[in-house]
């Protein structure tokens, strides 16, 4: 097989598979940074639908915050649910603050609490301070429910 038919055989399947297949991460955040959000968002949403977790939680700040976007609670917590579902600390920060002040979700407690639980679990402050504060304004089978979530969850 000649080198030629190699190179078109790779660029179909490229653009078979998708998705833009040179969309960067760094690309959206160079553009994001310098203030450039559509430019973010169309190298992000590929890989947000592609399952890349950065990207999601990305995608689901611009619409938590209405940064370049129109302001759209449930689309962010859509996001923030698909990269925190992988792990991803932020998102399941975020998710548990939707949950917290039912912003895009139906205010829920236990998932609140599961979702901050998870996020604290890594170390990170705000969240531990936040998970302990809806501990602390939640009734016991809450926070029961809550814990018994939290040892189930794995990360898809």
């Amino acid at each position: 097989m000649n080198a030629n038919r190699v190179v078109g055989l790779v660029w179909l399947c490229l653009c078979l598979s998708g998705g833009p297949a040179f969309a960067d991460f760094a690309d959206g955040l160079q553009a994001f940074d310098g203030g450039d959000y559509q430019t973010a968002r169309e190298n992000w949403l590929p890989l947000a639908e592609a399952g890349d977790a950065d990207a999601q939680a990305a995608i689901a700040g611009m619409f938590r915050t209405g940064t370049g976007v129109a302001q759209d609670f449930v689309r962010a917590a859509h996001w923030y649910r698909a990269a925190a579902d992988q792990g991803h600390v932020q998102a399941q920060l975020n998710l548990g603050e939707l949950y917290a002040k039912g912003h895009g979700v139906v205010s829920n407690p236990v998932q609140a609490m599961k979702w901050l639980g998870l996020a604290a679990a890594s170390g990170h402050a705000w969240a531990i301070e936040a998970v302990n504060s809806l501990s602390r304004d939640s009734s016991s089978a809450e926070v029961s429910a809550a814990k018994q979530l939290i040892n189930q969850w794995k990360p898809k």
